[in-house]
């Protein structure tokens, strides 16, 4: 039946789960954050492979419109510097001299383009490395 060592238990197992929910201990905490950073960084990594996978389809697609896209950037950002760098001083230097016009030339703000220009050259940098090296892919 139920004695007193029963109700002795009850009350000390009800205690304990008191003082875990109130007071939790400091280690199963820190381990149950471990394992979901370490669950929300295989997350990560496999939103990573997906991305790999589909940039090599792309990249292997005869469509223009499909693998052409990321070389299509590349070109409008060196476009966009190109004016800055080359068209546009060029022709105000011309404009003064030859034709005494002191006009405001278009003004592109390249601080996106540059950005995008700098991490696609950064990236084939880093494979012309790869390929010197013999570490690339066949």
């Amino acid at each position: 039946m139920f004695g007193i060592d029963d109700a002795i238990s009850a009350v000390s197992t009800l205690a304990d789960d008191v003082v875990k929910r109130v007071w939790p201990d400091a280690t199963e905490l820190e381990k149950a954050k471990l394992v979901q950073a370490t669950q929300e960084m295989q997350n990560q990594y496999q939103l990573i492979l997906g991305q790999l996978e589909i940039n090599k389809v792309e990249a292997a697609s005869t469509s223009l419109f499909v693998s052409g896209w990321r070389p299509a950037v590349g070109w409008v950002c060196v476009a966009g510097m190109a004016y800055v760098a080359i068209l546009e001083p060029l022709a105000r230097f011309l404009a003064v001299v030859g034709f005494a016009y002191a006009g405001v030339f278009p003004v592109i703000d390249t601080t996106i383009t540059s950005q995008i220009l700098f991490g696609i050259l950064g990236l084939g940098a880093a494979r012309t490395v790869e390929k010197i090296k013999g570490v690339s892919a066949k």
